[in-house]
């Protein structure tokens, strides 16, 4: 869809005079024809772009701006006075809800003031009211500012005037597009709490750090589109209230910033591969603050990954001390007794409790000291946290302005030195002041729904629903330790994470169902794509050189969805007709795996040319490895060939085939990770893999032992052997031979696989068939030589 047409179907009523009139413009950067127009050439040649033009065009795209900037203002000091008489009615509700006393059991109580639940419902009402205000405000912004970058963009394409330089220094100073609205969103979420509980919200400690310094929890991830962020939250608060650690001072933009220190070893990068590869015990150390730099309190947290087949559940472990013992525990100059001494002397926390703080503190100190661990990477971002008080059943956190800054001192510059940290830098994002090549701003939101994991627990019915909606893309096991890690130093790692191609792929999604928030009457968009005109242009200088790098193979994406042309159908709720996951799932693979195509996925030509250089038996038996895979490759290649394929059935959508949702295609590509690098692709494996191999092969032993015992039987115990029988118990033979072989090297195929956590494919499609047709033709022979050996035929 063109955003011409998509700004005309997403306008909202009350702003439908304010909004940029970008069909208006688009015309102004026509010039006159220099010729009129024939059939023979409908589309003659314009005239030149001259200062005149300009002039008349940049007065229009100012005033529009002026329009829209000031339209916002108005509506944002609306929204705020609203809120502000919403928190007045509140207060009163309240303050009579409490004079009301306590209600006995004989109806004591002053219940003649008491509120009303119509007046509840009204207040609820209100501020449903306001939130999707805050909703259509964010949309008519976003939308906005899409429109002039576009046709700012569109400016600088077809008359080669470079405006954009200019009308950045305009934006500046009226930058209608930089309110997040996270201030409004505290105040609304605690506003609806009260009322939607009737007064009684629930109350607990909710102080960061407090009683959550171990926990369990299963997490899911998922990215956020930032067209999408405002939503999202105005959706959430219905259901959950903000979190507010200090509910007693007034809400600042620095209490949401959240910043973490990862160390790692920078010869061996262990805790980054550890983390990636998921193995037993992976552990990530970092130092967390919550707010600005002059916070004094420092969470040293250890994060152990731990296998499911073990019984026991990942768990991340931290205490606290203050800034200035950072420097000397992480050195070893601090132990650790000395840093809970004061603790104790206090009292205030029992003394099991201060152990378990203090043995982690000695094992985190021992492994800094003793594996070389140092500053590598910084994580900045803002979170907004959803979840009641004291009850962590259902937690919901959104990370905006998710960016990754570099802390080593490695290529001969010095960035955090001797300190713990980084001091040239603050919580003053986007960070302009650091060079491109020491950050990496990430370009979505991550939403992450924690869980508790109680047996059987299902989360709630809204949860279901927003997580399988258009606003957030499922990206699981997401970390942003490994993806900065991975982008920072992109000389130094090979192995990148599954999601790292994904990074050039558009995750807007087309509404599926009527889900979010919405006035009566108004359309819903299905996304903000790019204008035909625009396809070949992409703000290139406003890429990350690191993440470029990962992105520049457009024709290496992942496996993904592309649904064009969204029809009126798909706007639709559709009840329970297949989503499009459930789609693709349904339809048949055209291949075993949609594999990562990695370069050089075993290092096999490295160790070929490394062996080349040691000679001898060494390089001899590389190449022989070599030649017999490319042998077992071909192999299997041609016997897919000439086997037939049966063909799956095709799912049926709402109309009766798959395009009836979308009316678009799904296209399925194949990850190829950038030269030199490999694509790390999760695998899960357990005890019970390996012994489910040894199980399988040692069922195609004992399918050789009988085979080999039939062929023994025809040989050696017959009346008189003969020489049709002599060819029955070869046939035998042959087939338990083969049989065994062939056991023995799928056998050591999949446990290398399994060892090393490959993606492979495990089951075996050919080996049943052919053993069955190879023993089916050795009966048959059998039954041949014998008939001919007593004549029957």
């Amino acid at each position: 869809m063109q955003f011409g047409e998509q700004l005309r179907t997403s306008i909202i009523k009350e702003y439908q005079w304010y909004y940029i009139d970008y069909d208006q413009l688009k015309e102004q950067l026509k010039t006159s024809y220099t010729v009129p127009p024939t059939p023979e050439t409908p589309k003659p040649q314009r005239e030149e772009w001259t200062p005149k033009d300009e002039e008349r065009f940049v007065e229009a795209l100012y005033q529009e701006l002026d329009k829209v900037h000031t339209k916002q203002r108005v509506k944002a000091v609306e929204i705020g006075r609203r809120i502000r008489s919403s928190e007045k009615e509140v207060s009163e509700v309240v303050r009579r809800l409490d004079q009301r006393g306590p209600v006995t059991t004989e109806g004591g109580g002053n219940e003649s003031d008491a509120p009303t639940e119509e007046e509840f419902t009204l207040l609820e009402e209100d501020l449903s009211d306001i939130i999707a205000d805050v909703h259509d405000l964010a949309k008519f912004v976003q939308l906005n500012y899409t429109g002039f970058q576009k046709i700012i963009k569109k400016h600088d394409k077809q008359t080669g005037w470079h405006l954009k330089p200019v009308f950045a220094t305009q934006l500046k100073a009226k930058p209608f597009y930089k309110d997040n609205y996270d201030s409004d969103i505290v105040k609304l979420s605690r506003l609806y709490d009260i009322v939607r509980t009737r007064g009684n919200p629930v109350k607990g400690d909710s102080a960061a750090g407090g009683s959550q310094a171990s926990f369990i929890r299963q997490t899911t991830k998922y990215w956020v589109h930032p067209d999408n962020i405002t939503e999202l939250k105005l959706i959430i608060l219905k259901h959950l209230p903000v979190l507010v650690f200090n509910a007693s001072k007034e809400f600042e933009a620095k209490d949401s910033a959240i910043t973490s220190i990862y160390y790692d070893n920078p010869e061996t990068w262990e805790l980054y591969e550890g983390r990636l590869k998921k193995t037993e015990g992976a552990e990530a150390i970092r130092l967390r603050w919550y707010g600005g730099m002059d916070t004094e309190t420092i969470f040293v947290e250890r994060k152990t990954h731990r296998e499911d087949w073990t019984g026991e559940k990942s768990v991340k472990a931290r205490f606290s001390t203050k800034e200035k013992n950072v420097n000397v525990y992480m050195k070893g100059e601090l132990l650790p007794a000395a840093i809970f001494e004061k603790a104790r002397k206090e009292g205030k926390k029992p003394e099991k409790a201060i152990a378990e703080d203090e043995r982690l503190a000695r094992e985190i100190q021992y492994s800094v000291l003793h594996k070389g661990y140092k500053p590598v990477c910084r994580s900045y971002y803002n979170r907004t946290a959803f979840q009641l008080p004291a009850d962590a059943r259902v937690r919901i956190s959104l990370d905006t302005e998710l960016t990754m800054i570099r802390e080593d001192n490695l290529d001969g510059k010095t960035r955090s030195g001797n300190n713990w940290r980084r001091m040239d830098i603050g919580i003053d994002y986007p960070f302009s002041q650091l060079p491109p090549e020491d950050v990496e701003r990430f370009p979505y939101a991550v939403l992450e729904v924690k869980l508790q994991t109680q047996a059987g627990q299902e989360p709630p019915e809204w949860v279901r629903e927003l997580i399988s909606s258009h606003l957030v893309e499922a990206v699981p096991k997401f970390s942003k330790f490994i993806h900065g890690t991975a982008t920072l130093f992109p000389t130094r790692i090979d192995l990148l994470p599954f999601w790292m191609p994904q990074m050039d792929v558009d995750i807007r999604k087309p509404v599926t169902h009527h889900f979010g928030i919405q006035r009566q009457g108004v359309s819903i968009n299905a996304s903000t794509s790019d204008d035909e005109d625009d396809m070949d242009d992409s703000d290139d200088e406003e890429e990350n050189d690191h993440a470029s790098q990962y992105r520049s193979s457009a024709d290496h994406l992942p496996a993904r969805r592309q649904i064009n042309d969204v029809g009126p159908s798909y706007q639709e709720d559709v009840g329970n007709s297949l989503d499009i996951e459930e789609q693709i799932a349904a339809q048949p693979l055209n291949e075993a795996y949609p594999l990562y195509d990695s370069d050089g996925e075993d290092g096999e030509d490295d160790a070929i040319e490394e062996a080349r250089r040691i000679g001898g038996w060494t390089y001899y038996s590389k190449v022989m490895k070599k030649n017999l895979r490319l042998l077992a490759a071909h192999t299997v290649e041609a016997l897919q060939k000439i086997s037939p394929a049966p063909k799956a059935t095709q799912m049926p959508g709402r109309n009766g085939n798959l395009n009836a949702l979308g009316g678009g295609s799904v296209v399925q590509k194949r990850f190829k990770a950038p030269k030199g690098k490999k694509i790390h692709v999760p695998v899960r494996v357990e005890p019970k893999v390996y012994f489910a191999a040894e199980r399988t092969f040692l069922a195609w032993l004992e399918f050789s032992i009988y085979i080999g015992t039939i062929a023994a039987t025809l040989l050696n115990f017959g009346a008189k052997p003969s020489r049709m029988s002599f060819a029955a118990a070869g046939a035998f033979s042959i087939v338990a031979v083969v049989a065994l072989l062939y056991s023995v090297g799928i056998y050591l195929y999949r446990a290398t696989g399994v060892r090393q956590r490959k993606a492979i494919r495990y089951h075996d499609k050919y080996g049943p068939t052919v053993l069955c047709g190879s023993l089916f033709i050795a009966v048959v022979l059998n039954f041949v030589f014998e008939g001919k050996e007593r004549k029957f035929w």
